[in-house]
């Protein structure tokens, strides 16, 4: 049967479908008495299943109406037009509030003494509510919702909320009430703020829903409201630990770690906060264990405030301090656990006064509430942070504790990779600089500056390499290289590599064979570690490989021969200004074994300027390669006098940020030998080209003012054609070299190299070279394209000593 809906009608039911309030209307409706049907499940109710779209709507958490088949307590079948309001409890719990859909009136007090839905429903519940009519002007409200606006229901009924309180919130909370009543829609609106009379943020959630009759029609709402501040806050802990997940230790940097700590803290819930790490961290070397009984050594390493300035601090960024004996720092260290102070304590107040500075930044600022948290990880003290509170009113409580507990152990987790990272970062930049070259040598051939730029914090240090290696017959070697990977093992396979070329330049190797040789001692280096030396040092890598540009100058002849293996090709600035990069062929990277070099020779313009670097100086994470070598082209052109200010300019120029990757740049610029330094003698393969050769050498010697250097000259000259005459082959020459030593050498047609050996009492033969080492500073041989030369270097007669 149909029934009309008492006034009083209301049912409260939860999210588990359970009666929770049950009024007198419901009472009078179906029969049952609120003993008999709260606390159980609302489907003993039902006469038949709720209509689909109710169902729906139930699901989904929405308003909804409808007729419903009822059972009444003697069987019979009820139906009634309904209508449920979501709504939520004090812990955010879903509630469905199912009303009759009568007239609006119903929402008002009756005055014929009945109870009403008002004063036996909405007056019970837990939580504040208010019912407006279609004027948006209070009808009622409960006690705890007077006590939420701080006035009586008399005080506020028949007036709006801009009425009520003409203050911006509730400016927004009237509109919100306007649109409710125009479009029948429920709104859920939040809301946080400071209550009257307390200094604590408050949270509050609140439910706008329509009040509609039995045609639809919207005749009023009702507003509900939950105090959400514990979960506010409990949102607000949860957004400062994920805000630390992200930004904390988004590098390898000590200090940047520190500080983003101290950013975090203070965007969340401190208004002041110190880093102090103890000083043998700062330097990225192990903590030391923290006793009680001396003072501890730390370093001010990061603070932040809410203020746009710190407030006075009695140690500087970076600066030490001591934490005297005893003190409540100490303790706190000694102790691992954090705790939380206000400046009467007697351990605060004892710290606070044992630095006058610090007393009058506490006074000056009013700082009232102080938490102290050891920085630990790994079982090991890193340090201390300090989060102080002063224009927070509020003092820390046991959650911003447990809060500040949690973030600084994250972080110390980060602080303590960050030492970790830098003490092997430092130990891998000392080997690298221990093993290339402290300063350029003083060369006839050219002058030399090159820079060596480490990879920037939070990279790890590579293999790049360069040096400058004197030849004979003033030829002088330029090589630069790169080795694949990072860390000490790239350093330790750099300084490996660097020796075998300067070995392999020693015994005077073509750009092109000397790269062969380099390259199978990389194939057997990496086939020596095998994958699992690598898999543990060089995991990036994958295997033992490099890059290298080997380049000879000659200033006789003022060529320069030059091949690569993978690496970067070098530059060239003539002296006029003009800049291009040289076409040499590429050729594979070290390692690959097998495969062919090629060697260009380039005829140079004395006052020429040679550009050779590693990739690091032209790629970029925010250009490519292409970009990063016409900065490099640009930048040479406008060459400075200087060639280490021109390092300097080019490095400026050519860098947008600190560098990802290793770089090397090595400018050479070269000189040239003229024809009053370098004679050169064409000699006849007969014995009589050992008198001429010893002849022409001594007028050379007198022409160039070294007549004391002519007897010894005319022993090593002699012996030299000797041996090119006894095993050597056409054609012979003889060329003398002034430069800061005088320098013999004989070429020959032969291919076969000399090597010394000790003479036997009896033996006619052997005794040439020997006499040659004995009588020159050095000697040595080297391979022509038709023969070889044997040279030998003895320094001038003003440089002899005695």
């Amino acid at each position: 049967m149909q029934e009309r809906v008492p006034e009083d009608l209301a049912v409260v039911v939860d999210a588990r479908g359970v009666i929770t309030v049950w009024s007198d209307g419901a009472r009078r409706l179906l029969g049952y008495e609120p003993d008999e049907i709260v606390g159980r499940a609302v489907t003993r109710l039902l006469a038949a299943d709720l209509p689909g779209s109710t169902r729906r709507h139930v699901a989904d958490g929405q308003r909804w109406a409808g007729e419903v088949a009822l059972r009444h307590r003697d069987g019979d079948r009820v139906v009634v037009r309904l209508q449920g309001t979501p709504m939520l409890d004090a812990d955010r719990g879903r509630l469905w509030l199912v009303t009759g859909t009568a007239p609006a009136h119903t929402a008002r007090r009756a005055g014929h003494g009945a109870l009403t839905l008002w004063d036996l429903t909405l007056a019970q519940l837990p939580v504040p509510v208010a019912v407006y009519d279609r004027e948006a002007r209070l009808v009622a409200a409960n006690e705890i919702m007077t006590r939420v606006m701080g006035r009586s229901e008399e005080e506020m009924k028949g007036l709006t909320l801009r009425e009520i309180e003409p203050s911006p919130p509730f400016d927004e909370y009237d509109r919100l009430q306007r649109e409710v009543l125009r479009t029948g829609e429920m709104i859920f609106h939040e809301e946080h703020g400071q209550a009257p009379g307390e200094t604590r943020h408050h949270a509050w959630s609140m439910f706008m829903s329509p009040l509609t009759d039995e045609t639809g029609a919207v005749q009023g709402m009702s507003a509900t409201v939950f105090d959400t501040t514990e979960q506010y806050w409990a949102r607000r802990r949860l957004a400062v630990l994920n805000d630390a997940s992200l930004r904390i230790g988004s590098t390898l940097d000590v200090t940047r770690t520190a500080e983003e700590l101290a950013e975090v803290a203070v965007r969340g819930f401190a208004d002041f906060v110190t880093v102090d790490l103890l000083e043998s961290v700062a330097l990225g070397d192990e903590p030391e264990p923290v006793p009680l009984d001396a003072p501890v050594t730390v370093r001010r390493t990061a603070q932040r405030s809410v203020l746009e300035s710190c407030p006075e601090s009695v140690v500087a960024s970076g600066d030490t301090t001591l934490y005297p004996v005893g003190t409540l720092p100490v303790r706190t260290l000694v102790a691992g656990r954090g705790s939380r102070h206000r400046p009467g304590d007697p351990g605060l107040r004892e710290w606070i006064r044992s630095s006058p500075a610090r007393a009058r930044s506490v006074g000056r600022y009013m700082i009232h509430s102080v938490m102290m948290v050891p920085l630990r990880a790994r079982w090991v003290t890193l340090g201390l942070v300090h989060f102080l509170r002063h224009r927070t009113p509020e003092p820390f409580s046991e959650d911003d504790l447990l809060l500040a507990e949690e973030i600084v152990a994250r972080a110390a987790v980060s602080v303590d990779n960050a030492r970790r990272y830098t003490r092997e970062r430092r130990t891998a930049l000392a080997l690298q600089r221990s093993l290339l070259p402290d300063r350029p040598p003083d060369l006839a051939a050219m002058q030399v500056a090159y820079r060596y730029l480490p990879a920037g914090s939070g990279a790890d240090i590579g293999g790049d390499w360069f040096d400058v290696i004197p030849l004979s017959g003033t030829r002088v070697a330029l090589v630069v290289g790169d080795v694949v990977g990072h860390g000490i093992h790239a350093s330790a396979t750099m300084g490996r590599l660097r020796t075998a070329v300067r070995t392999l330049a020693d015994v005077d190797l073509a750009p092109d064979e000397l790269l062969t040789q380099l390259d199978d001692l990389v194939v057997r280096i990496d086939r020596e570690e095998g994958p699992e030396v690598r898999g543990q040092a060089a995991e990036a890598s994958g295997q033992v490989g490099a890059t290298c540009l080997y380049a000879v100058y000659d200033p006789v002849s003022r060529r320069c021969t030059m091949a690569r293996a993978g690496h970067p090709p070098p530059a060239l600035v003539t002296p006029g200004g003009a800049v291009r990069f040289l076409d040499l062929p590429a050729g594979p990277p070290l390692g690959l074994g097998g495969l062919p070099f090629e060697a260009v020779e380039v005829e140079l313009e004395e006052n020429s300027l040679l550009a050779l670097y590693t990739d690091g100086l032209v790629k970029a994470p925010d250009h490519d390669v292409d970009v990063g070598l016409t900065l490099l082209r640009e930048a040479l052109g406008r060459p400075a006098e200087a060639l280490e200010e021109t390092c300097e300019q080019v490095l400026r120029a050519v860098l947008t940020g600190r560098p990802a990757d290793d770089i090397v740049l090595m400018l050479a610029r070269t000189a040239a030998l003229g024809a009053g330094k370098v004679r050169t003698w064409q000699l006849p393969p007969e014995p009589t080209a050992v008198a001429r050769a010893r002849k022409v050498a001594a007028g050379q010697l007198a022409a160039w003012g070294l007549a004391e250097a002519e007897f010894t000259t005319e022993l090593i000259v002699s012996e030299l054609v000797t041996n090119a005459l006894r095993y050597g082959g056409s054609p012979i020459e003889l060329r003398l070299i002034r430069d800061s030593a005088l320098i013999c050498e004989v070429s020959d047609g032969s291919s076969t190299a000399p090597h010394l050996r000790r003479a036997r009492v009896f033996d006619e033969g052997g005794r040439g070279l020997l006499l040659v080492a004995q009588l020159s500073e050095r000697w040595g041989s080297r391979q022509t394209p038709t023969g070889k030369t044997i040279w030998a270097e003895q320094p001038l007669p003003t440089e002899r000593s005695f």
